[in-house]
C-alpha cells in the first residue's frame, strides 16, 4: 500500500496501475480495458494535456472527469474537441512547458490520491506516482503504432509515422518529465498482440502484487 508522501501521489488503502509509453502504443485502449476488468477508475492523463492545449491559459486550466469519464473544463464537455489532430499537436507542445506539467501533475495526484486507479500517460510511473504498485511501459513497433493511429483518424500511415517520430523526439528529449521507462516497470510490447492479450498480461501483474 502506498502511504502519503510529500511531492508524490498519495493513496489511502488503494492501488494504482501506472501505464506509460509512446504515442500509438495502445495506452488509452488498454488502460480503459484494464480498469474495466479490475473494477478500477480510469485516468486519461493525455486528455488533460489535450484540454490544456486548447485553453488560452494552459497552465491554469482545471480539468475534471464526470462519472462517465467525459472530460470537463470550466463546466463544458470537451471530450470530442480534444480528439482532433490539432488538439494532439498542441498537447505535445504544452506538455513541454514546465508550468503546465507542474499544474497537470498536481491535478493528477489529487485525482488518484484515494481509491483504485489505472492511470496512463508518459510520466505516471516516473513523475506523477513513482510509488505506484504496478508499473507498465507499453511499446510497439513504430510502423504498428502509425498504422493504429492512422486507422483511428482515417489518415495516411506514412504521414502519421512522421508525426510520431517528431512526437517521440519531443517527448523523450524534453527537460521536464521526459518519456522514459521507470527502472521497476514491466515492458510490454503490444506489436501483433490483441487488446485482450495485453490486458490479460497486466491483470496478471496486478494479481501477483495482490498476493
Amino acid at each position: 500500500m502506498r502511504m502519503a508522501q510529500a511531492g508524490s501521489a498519495t493513496t489511502l488503502g488503494g492501488m494504482l496501475v501506472a501505464i506509460d509509453g509512446p504515442a500509438g502504443a495502445g495506452k488509452s485502449t488498454v488502460a480503459r480495458a484494464v480498469a474495466a476488468a479490475l473494477g478500477f477508475t480510469y485516468l486519461d492523463s493525455g486528455a488533460m494535456y489535450r484540454a490544456a492545449g486548447l485553453s488560452d491559459d494552459p497552465a491554469r486550466v482545471r480539468v475534471e472527469f464526470d462519472a462517465d469519464g467525459r472530460v470537463i473544463v470550466d463546466g463544458k464537455d470537451v471530450s470530442d474537441d480534444i480528439r482532433s489532430p490539432e488538439a494532439s499537436r498542441r498537447a505535445s507542445i504544452v506538455a513541454a512547458d514546465p508550468r503546465v506539467r507542474t499544474a497537470m501533475v498536481e491535478q493528477q495526484r489529487r485525482l488518484i490520491e484515494q481509491g483504485d486507479w489505472v492511470a496512463e500517460g508518459r510520466d505516471i510511473g516516473t513523475v506523477v506516482a513513482p510509488d505506484a504498485e504496478v508499473k507498465v511501459f507499453l511499446t510497439a513497433d513504430q510502423r504498428e503504432r502509425a498504422r493504429r493511429r492512422a486507422a483511428e483518424r482515417g489518415a495516411d500511415p506514412v504521414e502519421i509515422e512522421r508525426e510520431l517520430v517528431l512526437r517521440d523526439q519531443r517527448d523523450s528529449s524534453r527537460e521536464h518529465s521526459p518519456l522514459t521507462k521507470a527502472d521497476d516497470a514491466t515492458e510490454v510490447d503490444t506489436t501483433g498482440q490483441t487488446v485482450d492479450e495485453v490486458v490479460e498480461r497486466i491483470v496478471e501483474l496486478v494479481g501477483l502484487v495482490r498476493r
